[in-house]
């Protein structure tokens, strides 16, 4: 139950940077009704993956609920784990 919550709080996070993203878009103009197809295809599948694995631990299926959250938590870790490689490390890029 405790991973369950870790997993839903990580891709909770995940969603507001999209959403901080959307927003900044709109105010500045990048987001416009050219993708704004693409957006709403993000937002609603953010929307899908938070809400259906609330669904899904309301019907007992805690499994499967987990395995929903993994969707977006396991690259959102990944991408995290590199940006802090980058950080650390210093690379040169040239």
């Amino acid at each position: 139950m405790t991973f369950f919550w870790i997993l839903w709080g990580f891709d909770a996070c995940i969603a507001l940077v999209v959403l901080y993203f959307f927003f900044i878009g709109l105010g500045d103009g990048s987001v416009s009704s050219f993708n704004m197809g693409l957006w709403g295809l993000m937002l609603g599948g953010l929307a899908a993956i938070m809400l259906g694995s609330l669904w899904l631990k309301g019907q007992e299926k805690l499994v499967l609920a987990k395995v929903l959250l993994a969707i977006l938590a396991v690259p959102g870790f990944l991408y995290l784990m590199f940006m802090l490689l980058i950080i650390i490390t210093k690379p040169r890029w040239n």
